[in-house]
């Protein structure tokens, strides 16, 4: 019979840019193995997988090629496109909750994941292939690291040394600064060798962290962030107490079918 599978273009209008996703809603659970042999097959950042539940919700998963992660944006956002209802999903981050807004965006409610300082950060501007001077602070978000750089030019010409990355605990490290444009109020960058991904599209766990840290700057609580990376991105973000909800537009790709059907877990 074949599992259907769907490829989403997430954080763009656009076919071909933003963060792509590749989305299966499954008949039942399935087992982890499987899931890891989808996600290593399609070679996304992010491979999503839903099994309904009794009480109309979802669980949740997302697999990189070779990892689970317990948080995912895009994937999510990919996720509410393809089920094209305000739904809940139930993941290891706790529930998420996706609504169709009006405007034809969808709202995603996310933990908020605030950045702390590091008392003895390591220096990252050669790892990022930038001069010192260019690193205003390094902040701490558990396995990650957000590195502040002086200007959005800086973190468009990063050049990750991906050995050096991992070699200073770059599990995933985010790299930031104010916005310098009319109606973008941050443009980041994100790098995560230590999950198989070299660079991220686009990234919406990632401003989890931005929208709290422009918080701090600004007294504000709404904003927009660019991710500047080869496929670009808009990330809308509103700052609610200790979540964060993310807006953002997506666009179906690809329709297809794997012949291998998911085992029972």
């Amino acid at each position: 019979m074949g599992q259907p599978i769907v490829v989403v273009d997430s954080f763009t209008e656009v076919p071909f840019a933003g963060n792509p996703a590749a989305v299966c809603v499954l008949p039942h659970p399935t087992t982890e193995a499987w899931m890891q042999a989808v996600a290593r097959e399609m070679n996304l950042s992010e491979t999503a997988f839903l099994a309904p539940r009794e009480d109309g919700d979802f669980d949740l998963r997302w697999f990189t090629p070779t990892v689970e992660i317990d948080l995912c944006g895009h994937a999510t956002l990919a996720s509410a496109h393809v089920i094209g209802r305000d739904a809940r999903y139930h993941t290891l981050s706790g529930v998420l909750t996706c609504r169709q807004a009006d405007d034809g965006q969808i709202e995603m409610d996310f933990p908020s994941r605030p950045p702390e300082p590091q008392t003895d950060p390591a220096d990252w501007s050669k790892a990022l292939g930038l001069p010192a001077d260019r690193v205003v602070t390094v902040l701490a978000l558990g396995e990650r690291s957000m590195v502040e750089l002086a200007s959005p030019d800086d973190v468009r010409a990063c050049v990750p040394d991906r050995n050096a990355v991992l070699e200073l605990g770059g599990f995933v490290i985010v790299v930031a600064a104010p916005g310098d444009s009319e109606g973008i109020d941050s443009v980041c960058r994100v790098f995560g060798p230590g999950v198989g991904i070299d660079e991220d599209p686009v990234t919406g766990g990632a401003h989890c962290t931005i929208a709290p840290w422009l918080a701090d700057r600004t007294g504000r609580t709404t904003f927009v962030g660019e991710q500047a990376s080869a496929r670009g991105g808009i990330v809308g973000m509103r700052l609610e107490g200790d979540r964060v909800v993310l807006r953002g537009h997506a666009v179906t790709v690809l329709e297809g079918t794997l012949q291998s059907d998911p085992p029972l877990a």
